[in-house]
């Protein structure tokens, strides 16, 4: 049986939790005989060196089938979720590839097109919801006050809003020369994002050119809830995501919940309990992505508030030269005990978590089950994570780790203050560490879930 896994970037260039995810499972699937071939994408402005639409590449085996985007650059912003002109193109390809059946581990840049041409195919598909690209037009269900969002309305305008907070209003107030000071007012930009979303759906202005962007914000939801009934299934690791999807009118019979399972080769020799060794500083450590919703340049505020012997390792990387590069190189300062410690290979992730002894997770979005923090668990390293439900399903606070409120810095602060200044607390929170599930265990799951649809 042939299984296509699709994700919106891949190995050897990305490599993050749902890149690590869909290697593990196709790894798995392998194993249990499955012949197993993968569908990636690269960005448009990603440096591709390639000379065509589509190639192809071997990682670990695996036959990886990439669409280079640079090639067909986005002209409008309904292309960031349906991208109809690209239906040939995946008709072709899923012919040619032929899968008995695709299992979407993220939909970003394929976008949901590619549902339609699986289900014109005979293609049936599965879905792991990695985040909330089906419901949140930046992906991580918070407003533009960076509160949890319970997800779109009726119009759509508290989309079109956010949208505005982030590309339009600066940009409104200058073509339509309307007073700055007004346009900065919330009530004003509630008020004209409810106003512009509705005259988007009234027929007389249907044809208008000027409100395409409007409705292609507004028709987002609305859209990518149509396609996602094509799925026979959809897998969310943890409560938070399942709740979620269901309370915005997603079919709770397609929905599964299954947490995610862990390579335990990785962590296998790392199983151990952590004692606080007051011979050298006390390490904090971070591994992740260096990026703004990931809350990484709060960490090293809240880092360097605290005194102590202690040091923070940072593993992750980030555009050279990008604003938040140069944020968080003026955050860290001229502070030696902030190492930006690059990149490492998948394998060592067992090794770098013992190296540690309390790892950070500061995300500022609304987290799904990071799998770095399933594997810390694991290993038994304490953690402190924002107190989001993605996580606290893991975490509870004061037995296996710390919690505080996400976007804190206060509270950041005080949690890593609290374990600096009573490091003993770190064996304490290990002995309570754990987890367990495996890949293997978690694609048995998923093998059930492929035979029910086959069958």
């Amino acid at each position: 049986m042939k299984v296509l896994l699709v994700v919106h970037c891949f190995f050897p260039d990305h490599f993050y939790g749902t890149e690590t995810y869909t290697l593990e499972l196709a790894r798995d699937l392998r194993r249990r005989g499955y012949e197993v071939e993968i569908l990636s994408t690269m960005s448009p402005g990603e440096k591709g060196g390639r000379e065509n639409l589509l190639f192809t590449y071997i990682y670990d085996g695996f036959t990886v089938y990439c669409v280079d985007y640079n090639f067909a650059p986005q002209t409008r912003y309904r292309q960031l979720y349906y991208r109809s002109e690209m239906y040939s193109f995946y008709h072709e390809l899923l012919l040619n590839i032929a899968p008995d059946l695709m299992h979407v581990t993220h939909l970003m840049n394929h976008t949901a097109v590619i549902l339609n041409v699986a289900e014109d195919c005979a293609i049936p598909v599965v879905a792991t919801l990695t985040d909330f690209f089906g419901i949140c037009l930046n992906s991580h269900l918070s407003n533009i006050n960076g509160e949890l969002c319970s997800g779109p309305n009726y119009s759509g305008s508290n989309c079109l809003r956010c949208h505005l907070e982030v590309f339009g209003f600066e940009a409104l107030a200058k073509s339509f020369a309307i007073n700055r000071q007004l346009v900065a007012k919330s009530f004003f930009r509630s008020f004209f994002s409810s106003c512009a979303a509705w005259s988007g759906k009234l027929p007389v202005f249907k044809k208008s050119g000027s409100l395409v962007q409007v409705r292609d914000v507004t028709e987002r939801a609305e859209t990518l809830h149509k396609s996602y009934q094509i799925y026979r299934k959809m897998v969310a690791p943890t409560d938070f995501l399942y709740d979620a999807y269901v309370a915005n009118r997603f079919p709770e019979e397609k929905l599964v919940k299954l947490n995610f399972g862990i390579n335990w080769n990785v962590v296998a020799d790392y199983r151990k309990v952590r004692k606080y060794d007051s011979s050298r500083p006390l390490r904090f450590g971070y591994i992740g992505q260096l990026a703004e919703h990931k809350g990484v340049d709060m960490l090293v505020r809240a880092f360097k508030a605290t005194g102590g012997d202690k040091e923070l390792l940072l593993y992750g990387s980030s555009d050279p030269g990008s604003p938040y590069s140069e944020k968080l190189a003026q955050a860290g300062g001229d502070d030696r005990t902030i190492k930006f410690c690059g990149i490492f290979p998948e394998t060592e992730l067992g090794e770098r978590l013992s190296g540690i002894d309390v790892l950070v997770i500061p995300s500022r979005w609304h987290e799904n089950s990071p799998l770095v923090l399933l594997y810390a668990l694991a290993t038994r390293t304490p953690v402190i994570v924002s107190a989001v439900k993605g996580m606290t399903e893991f975490v509870r606070d004061g037995e296996n780790g710390l919690t505080f409120k996400r976007g804190s810095l206060a509270e950041l602060t005080g949690a890593i203050e609290k374990i600096v200044k009573n490091p003993k607390i770190i064996e304490n929170f290990s002995r309570q560490a754990d987890y367990r599930k495996t890949i293997s265990d978690y694609v048995e799951d998923i093998e059930l879930l492929y035979q029910e649809i086959l069958a």
